[in-house]
């Protein structure tokens, strides 16, 4: 699986109904799910994004689809950043000349 840090934040829309973020958290992590993937940790966040959620999913492929169907309910947007684990990184440095 490949782990992905997704930053979200609410949209006009969104934030208009934020009582039912819980409700949406939940549908995501079924989609997610159903998917193939799932949501490692979930935060809302101060700052820059009004959440930040670590994810796992099968390929970037999924997690594209993932994203674009959330983004299609028009109550977040997102951006990923697929993530590299320590021992991927450590490899990748080994690997340079």
């Amino acid at each position: 699986m490949t782990t992905y840090i997704v930053l979200l934040n609410w949209t006009d829309q969104g934030v208009r109904s934020v009582k039912e973020s819980p409700r949406r958290l939940d549908a995501a992590k079924k989609q997610l799910q159903d998917m193939g993937g799932s949501f490692k940790q979930f935060f809302l966040t101060m700052g820059d994004h009004d959440m930040v959620a670590v994810c796992e999913a099968p390929d970037d492929a999924v997690m594209a689809r993932f994203a674009l169907t959330l983004g299609m309910g028009g109550n977040v947007r997102s951006r990923t950043l697929k993530a590299f684990p320590e021992a991927a990184y450590r490899e990748i440095m080994a690997s340079l000349g």
